[in-house]
């Protein structure tokens, strides 16, 4: 069975935190007014006394070679943004791929409890054991210790920078990971943590065992 590549939208594929007046090179600017951000930017406009201001569609920055690059790696592709299933309607087709799968997040969703990102518990649930890789801006080390004791699999946590996204070394962290992936069955609860910035243009890779 393959690992599943558990995909995160805004930050990965959408570098929302890139400088707002510069896209970076290689993407695309798509404005859309979705669903969810439509009822999301109403309640807060509400909140604020402002239900009648017209909601502003949401900037979203995609490079559509990052498509064809994931469907090459060795996985079986998973949306786990909040764009549930809105990945498959706006996202998807940008980047030339089929509906994907997607994680759907509870409502009202989980506290956070020392630190631990609230998709974390929700991944690993999902999961149930299935070797994972998962490419996210908001995975720290306290998302790591999670996975590494609550995980009965193999798992790389692979944070991006939202500054600047997916890039050529990113997805060479996966590939070699997927390769390495017999090896890791071996000793299930092995956790790799990876990661890059926008000034650093390797990926380091880190080895951790459950209870470590």
């Amino acid at each position: 069975m393959r690992p599943l590549l558990l995909i995160d939208v805004d930050g990965p594929l959408n570098p929302y935190a890139a400088k707002p007046h510069r896209r970076p090179e290689g993407y695309e600017t798509h404005r859309w007014s979705t669903p969810r951000w439509e009822a999301a930017e109403r309640r807060r406009l509400t909140e604020w006394g402002l239900p009648n201001k017209p909601v502003k569609p949401l900037r979203v920055w995609l490079n559509p070679t990052h498509g064809p690059a994931l469907a090459d790696l060795p996985y079986d592709l998973v949306w786990a943004t909040t764009w549930e299933e809105e990945a498959n309607t706006f996202v998807a087709p940008v980047l030339g791929l089929p509906d994907l799968p997607f994680i759907p997040w509870p409502s009202p969703r989980r506290a956070p409890v020392d630190g631990v990102f609230w998709k974390t518990p929700e991944i690993v649930e999902w999961a149930r054991g299935r070797a994972f890789a998962w490419v996210d801006d908001e995975i720290t080390e306290a998302d790591r210790a999670w996975v590494r004791n609550h995980h009965d699999g193999p798992a790389l946590l692979h944070r991006v920078d939202p500054r600047c996204g997916l890039a050529d070394g990113d997805f060479t962290a996966l590939g070699v990971w997927a390769s390495e992936l017999g090896r890791l069955r071996a000793v299930p609860s092995r956790l790799y943590a990876g990661g890059r910035t926008c000034d650093s243009p390797g990926v380091n890779m880190v080895l951790g065992t459950r209870g470590a």
